[in-house]
């Protein structure tokens, strides 16, 4: 299913990269639901992804971002249950790989493997030069787009 955006760019400036990863969004493939995860709001700038990943170890699993982009990977050690025949297998522990698409200026904080859950702590930390500031009326120096002063 995809979605069209161009209504939007009719009131919008600067939101073209909000509208790809959107679009990207709504192509990910649903029935891909392995591992499970939430992903919570802890605080007003604190973000927490938990994985459910039972049975891989803390060497089986990797935790990466690259532009913007975090990446929780597990992979089995070869050859664990050597001599065992599995009658029946009902706990997943085949391979996976999940992405998870991070706002601007949103920071890994850190890791833990606590019963079979990975806890992954992530902190948006915006630059004082994004926060909000007032704007003064009738400030004495008006400068336009093109770098002209003008008089207030």
């Amino acid at each position: 299913m995809r979605f069209d955006f161009s209504p939007l760019f009719r009131s919008t400036v600067g939101f073209d990269r909000l509208f790809d990863t959107l679009d990207q969004v709504s192509q990910y493939d649903a029935a891909q639901s392995y591992p499970p995860y939430n992903i919570e709001r802890t605080s007003e700038n604190a973000y927490r992804v938990t994985v459910a990943v039972a049975g891989f170890a803390e060497k089986d699993l990797t935790v990466e971002v690259r532009d913007g982009v975090l990446t929780v990977a597990g992979k089995h050690e070869a050859a664990q249950s050597e001599g065992k025949s599995v009658l029946y297998q009902g706990i997943a522990g085949r391979a996976f790989e999940r992405r998870f698409q991070l706002a601007d200026h949103v920071e890994v904080r850190g890791a833990k493997l606590e019963n079979g859950l990975l806890h992954i702590a992530l902190e948006q930390i915006v630059p004082e030069e994004k926060k909000p500031r007032r704007i003064a009326i009738n400030a004495p120096e008006l400068k336009t787009i093109e770098g002209q002063a003008k008089a207030a």
